[in-house]
């Protein structure tokens, strides 16, 4: 088990979406937080107090999470000795990211010299099997987005939350590696060998009772070049019977892809249910997702009456304005 409280480490963060596990974390779970760390030329901020690993240590934080995601999944030379002194100062180290901790002599010499923990969250803990297609009991929902981080997590959880507040069987299902450090548990399946990752969503959401909704945290997008792959696997292995689209309105091109402009949300709907409906016939498309956290409160509003006469669902913020229509349309499949 990985201790709380947290010590979020921003590194060198070129903006706020490359910390974007640290600002899942905060957002989630605020009361794990104790501050952040940020080195010279960080340009994320989650808002919470500045401190050195000496202050965050007197103030109850036990483990450093690095909160960066950046492409690839790299320790970042630059860190390094901020890792070495954070296990110096009697703290453990929990990444999500693809290099591992495990995988640098240095910590991991460092850390059982002075007897503290390395946390890998990215490394698959179970030995999942190759999807078989079998209809499983029980409902399911899955985010599908236009772009990468538009905000799949943040609908999946904000679902949840008022699924439960609603009276509703419900249990959010971590694909990755925020959502893991947010509920303790998932699969993180961007580091699943390629056969297996459908089979590893089955076996995240298997058979449950009539009225149970499992709510998939989505990943990637089928429009990605870069990791179309993975959102497959959570199509098929998913097979779910609701499909939510998620949207970021001022993105310019995909992330990391300057060469390549964003879908419409209709692509994204129509491609989305032709694949998912290869393993549910009966899917269905029920609502839309906007990350409206760029825009002012009423261009915000303006663009999900837009879209929403648009496309025919309902359109809403998750987490700005609430999930309960979103909540409402699930309920009544």
């Amino acid at each position: 088990m990985i201790e709380t409280s947290y010590l979020l480490f921003l590194g060198d963060a070129p903006d706020g979406l490359s910390a974007k596990v640290a600002q899942g974390i905060k957002d989630w779970r605020p009361e794990n937080c104790v501050g952040q760390l940020r080195m010279d030329g960080c340009r994320a901020d989650m808002k919470l107090t500045d401190m050195t690993l000496a202050e965050a240590r007197a103030a109850g934080a036990r483990t450093l999470v690095i909160g960066v995601a950046n492409r690839g999944g790299v320790i970042s030379p630059a860190w390094k000795q901020v890792l070495l002194d954070a296990l110096e100062a009697g703290f453990d180290i929990a990444s999500g990211l693809h290099n591992l901790l495990r995988n640098e002599a240095d910590l991991v010499a460092r850390a059982a010299t002075l007897g503290r923990a390395l946390h890998d969250v990215r490394i698959p803990s179970v030995a999942y099997p190759i999807a078989n297609g079998e209809k499983r009991s029980g409902k399911r929902v899955l985010a599908v987005g236009t772009d990468c981080s538009v905000g799949k997590m943040y609908t999946a959880l904000a679902l949840d939350r008022d699924m439960r507040k609603a009276g509703m069987k419900s249990t959010f299902r971590a694909t990755g590696q925020t959502g893991i450090l947010i509920t303790g548990d998932g699969v993180p399946l961007d580091a699943v060998i390629a056969d297996f990752m459908a089979g590893a969503i089955e076996w995240l959401t298997p058979d449950n009772d009539a009225d149970h909704w499992d709510i998939i945290e989505g990943q990637g997008s089928l429009f990605h070049v870069s990791f179309s792959g993975v959102t497959l696997a959570l199509i098929h292995g998913g097979q779910p019977d609701a499909l939510i689209l998620c949207h970021e309105p001022t993105r310019t091109h995909m992330r990391g892809l300057p060469g390549y402009d964003l879908p419409t949300l209709e692509a994204v709907r129509d491609l989305s249910l032709q694949l998912a409906r290869v393993a549910n016939p009966a899917c269905q498309v029920v609502g839309v997702s906007i990350n409206t956290q760029h825009l002012p409160e009423a261009e915000a509003s303006a663009y999900l009456t837009e879209v929403e006469a648009r496309l025919g669902l309902p359109a809403v913020d998750p987490y700005r304005h609430g999930a309960e229509r979103l909540v409402a349309a699930l309920a009544a499949l």
